[in-house]
């Protein structure tokens, strides 16, 4: 069994479980820093470790074109080509091929769009990106989906549950005839679409529902949706998807909306934006949201957040993050990244002991309480 649940909150629908990879096993929910480049943003993975990161998403199509398959596979796949010994997730990087600059056209069988780094074109079909992923070797693959965005027409999401539903497929065939004789094998997780129509949802849930995944992403947000209307489709797959299997609820890193979904039943999450908030000087402490480059810190000689017992915290004061933060000095930016890591991880740690308690609920009315 991949899945397997431990515990449930008996006045939500929160639960512990215990996801078993080639690597070893993983205990959720948990969060994953955004690791595009084999690397997180101004955080390699010993600092990764020392906050207590057990798993991490990289981009498979960025790291094929640089440093490339190849490589990574000949220096013995991600996990020691970064070294880092927790679980190792891989994107298929359909989000940057989406993206305005890049995009050509897609239909059933690909997508094609331009190299960022050269410029010439590319066309990317599920198969190859099984193959890139294989080959980098990460634990958990991703199927290589269509990516709408928030503020597109319902006729163009439409289109892209379609093709997410062909290529989810073609991804998993593939995947599977590529691993039919290895004895560790890699999970391959599908990826729902649809934006905020339940019948576009129902549809994607079905489409790779028949496939049988490892695990299920929910794809298409932290684009807009209000937290209602996430809400709203996060509840709709807890309802289809069966309970044996782990819910990814993509692209969200903000404290209250994972709380809430963890709350849902989601298992997993990930999200740029936590350091990337950080590297603007946004803050997540105990009694709220600091934006330390305000200038009424510019002499603050207390740490980021007085009950927080992180690197950052112990060693450095406010003003002297605030003042690297503003000379966009890079140790600014990484004793901010570590801070919002710490705090976030330390999070789901509490709620993971409240769950125990059966007393989530009220541990998200008093961190709700904090960020009003």
């Amino acid at each position: 069994m991949t899945f397997k649940i431990i515990h449930k909150d008996k006045k939500t629908s929160a639960r512990l479980g215990i996801l078993k990879t080639k690597s070893g096993n993983i205990e959720t929910p948990f969060f994953m820093p955004v690791a595009t480049k084999s690397t997180a943003k101004f955080l390699n993975t010993k600092k990764l470790e020392e906050i207590g990161i057990k798993a991490v998403i990289s981009n498979s199509f960025i790291l094929s074109l640089r440093p490339g398959t190849k490589i990574i596979k000949k220096l013995g796949g991600i996990k020691k080509f970064m070294n880092f010994s927790g679980i190792n997730f891989t994107d298929s990087g359909g989000f940057q091929m989406y993206s305005d600059s890049l995009f050509i056209k897609s239909n059933e069988l690909g997508i094609w769009f331009k190299n960022p780094i050269s410029g010439e074109k590319i066309f990317m079909t599920p198969e190859k990106n099984m193959n890139i992923q294989l080959e980098i070797d990460g634990d958990v693959a991703m199927c290589l989906d269509s990516m709408p965005l928030y503020n597109q027409s319902k006729k163009q999401i439409e289109d892209s549950v379609i093709k997410t539903g062909f290529w989810a497929k073609k991804c998993k065939n593939h995947h599977d005839k590529m691993q039919s004789k290895k004895s560790k094998k890699q999970l391959l997780f599908g990826i729902t679409q649809g934006g905020i129509y339940e019948d576009l949802r129902k549809k994607s849930i079905n489409d790779v529902l028949n496939l049988n995944f490892d695990g299920y992403a929910i794809g298409g947000f932290g684009l807009g949706e209000s937290q209602k209307e996430q809400h709203k489709i996060v509840e709709l797959h807890k309802k289809i998807i069966p309970e044996t299997k782990p819910v990814y609820l993509m692209g969200i890193g903000n404290p209250i909306e994972i709380l809430l979904a963890i709350s849902k039943g989601c298992d997993i999450f990930d999200s740029r934006m936590p350091t990337q908030n950080a590297r603007h000087g946004s803050l997540f402490i105990s009694s709220g949201k600091l934006k330390l480059l305000n200038k009424k810190y510019e002499k603050d000689n207390s740490p980021i957040d007085k009950n927080c017992n992180c690197f950052s915290c112990k060693n450095y004061t406010r003003a002297y993050i605030r003042f690297l933060l503003k000379e966009k000095e890079p140790v600014g930016k990484e004793l901010a990244s570590y801070h919002n890591l710490f705090y976030l991880q330390n999070l789901i740690k509490e709620a993971k002991k409240a769950i125990k308690k059966n007393k989530l609920d009220y541990f998200i009315k008093k961190i709700k309480n904090t960020y009003k």
